[in-house]
């Protein structure tokens, strides 16, 4: 018998099989999500079930263990149904109240990742918060454990700058959304003041974990990126492209207090990389000066004679609780920060 694999292909045959192979890819994910999805819906519907019946009648432990029961001897073969598990979703149905529960984005994260919202989160707002970026970036379970430890969404967007001066109004809400402050770089594993490079040259090393801090879009290119401007070198510290935003990102970084002749030589690097290196089709080039300490009011001060977009952030070494560093991701996790992990269709990623 002629084994198939042995014909001469047609043409187009190999075009045609890489289509076809894109399409079933692209659907078993769209199934496996819609099969998430339907998930998360029933988990929400015993869980308001629950949650109505404790309130309208007192309902304990008990009754949820004998729920558990009675449901597992009926669908032995589905599995989520623990009385810990149910005792989730009654919680779930509790913070998110407001249906259908289909059309919020925590019905698009897997199981998992709703009970670390609800393990870590105290107000629902947060909950929210996290649940829409967990979406948004593809986070894996892992990474938004760390991204809830680490404080990222609440410290996002909260530097203070002048974009609002020096951009145009929705350019400027963008650009404020890329600064954090302060800036955690526990990650680096320094301890006090250090030196400028030796600051520098960790967060270079530890791209990818400084990559994560940044935020989503930043991509590394370069470190003492070097300009010759009529015969005099000049050196920006680490210079970034923002993807989402179209944008370089000039950082300049000092470890000791904020001192106003900082910002002035930052005003200068990021009109040197707008002028030199930003294309037409690029957005305006901001930067963001990062540095040990700062006094706010001076920083307003001295950003509002600025002519550049810029921010100015501190940065910590602040460690968390040894309790909650056992429970963060390892390094091995970290790398692939933004790996995307689903359960198998029809079960949860946590029971």
């Amino acid at each position: 018998m002629t084994d198939p694999r042995d014909l001469d292909l047609p043409g187009g045959y190999s075009e045609l099989l890489e289509g076809l192979r894109t399409a079933v890819r692209t659907a078993r994910i769209k199934v496996r999500r819609a099969v998430n999805s339907q998930l998360i819906e029933l988990y929400w519907t015993i869980g308001q079930g629950v949650r109505l019946q404790q309130q309208k009648r007192g309902w304990g432990s008990g009754v949820i263990k004998r729920l558990s029961s009675d449901l597992r001897a009926e669908f032995p073969e589905m599995k989520g149904l623990s009385p810990r598990n149910i005792q989730y979703m009654t919680t779930f149905a509790g913070a998110w109240r407001e249906g259908p529960i289909a059309q919020q984005p925590v019905a698009q994260l897997p199981w998992g990742h709703v009970t670390v919202l609800l393990d870590r989160l105290s107000t629902q707002e947060d909950r929210a918060s996290y649940a829409a970026a967990a979406v948004q970036y593809g986070w894996s379970r892992n990474v938004l454990l760390n991204m809830i430890m680490n404080r990222t969404l609440e410290r996002t967007g909260t530097a203070p700058s002048n974009f609002a001066q020096q951009l145009a109004a929705q350019e400027s809400e963008l650009a404020q959304q890329i600064a954090k402050d302060p800036y955690n770089f526990e990650f680096l594993g320094l301890s006090g003041e250090v030196a400028e490079r030796e600051l520098e040259l960790a967060l270079t090393n530890r791209i990818t974990e400084t990559l994560r801090e940044l935020g989503p879009g930043f991509a590394f290119a370069g470190r003492q990126v070097h300009f010759d401007v009529d015969g005099d070198d000049y050196y920006v510290d680490m210079l970034f492209f923002h993807m989402d935003q179209n944008r370089y990102v000039v950082i300049e970084l000092k470890t000791g207090k904020f001192q106003p002749e900082f910002a002035g030589k930052l005003n200068f690097y990021v009109a040197l990389v707008d002028d030199v290196l930003r294309r037409e089709h690029h957005n305006e080039t901001i930067g963001i000066l990062i540095c040990g300490t700062k006094n706010d009011r001076s920083v307003r001060y001295t950003l509002g004679r600025s002519t550049s977009p810029m921010a100015v952030a501190a940065y910590t070494y602040d460690k968390l609780p040894a309790a909650e560093q056992q429970s963060l991701p390892n390094e091995s996790h970290l790398v692939a920060a933004l790996e995307w992990t689903e359960p198998k269709a029809g079960q949860p990623d946590s029971d």
